[in-house]
């Protein structure tokens, strides 16, 4: 049927993304800008001299709704252009949907994504 792929990544490597998704005919996601953190727990960082904690980072967060047949390409495109070698570099899961329904017309399944 249909995948929900959810990743989270840096922002500036969201166009890496967009373009590598893109050049496979995976053209249709939603982004959201969000805020979190993960193992590095945040960072410091210095401002006019002073130091000071940040504890939520900015991530990009995309998703992308796709057919089985394309999960495994999408997903290594996704983790190949996301990839920094960085801490911080984020995280990506598929989630199985059950139906999904196009509103401007009413198809189901496949047909509406």
């Amino acid at each position: 049927m249909a995948k929900l792929i959810t990743a989270v990544i840096q922002p500036e490597r969201f166009e890496t993304v967009r373009r590598a998704l893109a050049d496979h005919g995976i053209n249709r996601m939603t982004l959201s800008e969000v805020a979190g953190f993960g193992r590095q727990q945040g960072h410091k960082e210095v401002y006019r001299g002073a130091e000071y904690q940040v504890d939520l980072v900015n991530k990009a967060r995309l998703e992308i709704l796709v057919t089985d047949e394309q999960v495994e390409d999408a997903v290594n495109l996704l983790v190949v252009a996301a990839r920094t070698g960085e801490i911080g570099d984020g995280k990506v899961w598929v989630t199985a949907v059950e139906d999904v329904v196009r509103v401007r017309t009413g198809e189901r399944g496949e047909d509406a994504i």
